[in-house]
C-alpha cells in the first residue's frame, strides 16, 4: 500500500514538471507573438492552455483520490496537500501566458509593443522562461539552494517591470493611452507569472 502511495506522490510531481514545461513553452511563444504580431502563434497559445487546466485537474482529482484512499498524516499530508496548491500556481502561470498571447491577437497586425519597449519586454520573456525552467528543476530535484536562488530572477523581473514604468512615466511617451494601457498589462503578466513560480520553489522549500 506504501509503495503504491509514493508511486501516485512520484507521478504527481511528473505532472508539476510537465505544467512548469508547457507554461514555460506557452510564455515563450506568447512572448514572440507579441513582438512579432503573429496571430496564429498567438491562437496557437490560447488553445493549447486547455493542456494545462487539464493537467490541473487531473493532478487534484488523483490528489483527493490519494486523501480519500490512504488519509495520509504529517510529511505526506503536507505533500499532497502543497502539490495541488502548486498546480494551482502553474495554471495560473499558464493563464498569464494566455494573457500575453491575447493581447497579441487584440492588436493584430500591428504589435502591441512599441519599439522603445522591445528589447525590456524580450527580456522578460528570457527571464520568465528561465524562471520557471528553474521552478521545474526545484520540483524534481528537490532542490533547496536552486529554490532560493530563484528568488534573484524574480528581483531581475520586478526591476524590468519598473522599467517599463519609467518608460510610461517618462515625458517622452509619444505612442498614446492604449500603448500605455497593454504595456501596463503585459509587464503586470510576466511580473506575476514569475511571482507564482517562487510561490512553487517556496512551497517546495516548505516540505
Amino acid at each position: 500500500m506504501r509503495n503504491s502511495f509514493h508511486e501516485d506522490l512520484d507521478k504527481i510531481s511528473e505532472q508539476l514538471v510537465e505544467m512548469t514545461r508547457l507554461a514555460g513553452s506557452a510564455m515563450s511563444r506568447a512572448t514572440t507573438a507579441l513582438l512579432d504580431a503573429d496571430l496564429s502563434l498567438a491562437e496557437s497559445v490560447i488553445a493549447a492552455d486547455e493542456q494545462i487546466d487539464a493537467l490541473r485537474r487531473d493532478l487534484d482529482d488523483r490528489s483527493i483520490d490519494l486523501l480519500a484512499r490512504q488519509q495520509p498524516v504529517a510529511t505526506d499530508l503536507r505533500m499532497v496537500v502543497t502539490a495541488m496548491r502548486m498546480s494551482s500556481d502553474l495554471e495560473r502561470m499558464g493563464d498569464l501566458a494566455r494573457h500575453v498571447a491575447k493581447v497579441a491577437r487584440l492588436r493584430y497586425p500591428d504589435s502591441a509593443i512599441p519599439p522603445v519597449m522591445r528589447s525590456t519586454v524580450l527580456e522578460m520573456g528570457q527571464v520568465a522562461e528561465r524562471i520557471v525552467a528553474k521552478a521545474g528543476s526545484v520540483i524534481a530535484g528537490k532542490d533547496i539552494d536552486s529554490a532560493f536562488a530563484l528568488e534573484r530572477d524574480d528581483d531581475e523581473m520586478d526591476r524590468l517591470h519598473r522599467d517599463i514604468f519609467n518608460m510610461l512615466m517618462d515625458g517622452k511617451w509619444t505612442y498614446g493611452t492604449e500603448a500605455a494601457v497593454d504595456a501596463t498589462l503585459v509587464s503586470r503578466y510576466y511580473e506575476r507569472f514569475a511571482d507564482h513560480a517562487v510561490s512553487v520553489a517556496r512551497r517546495v522549500v516548505y516540505l
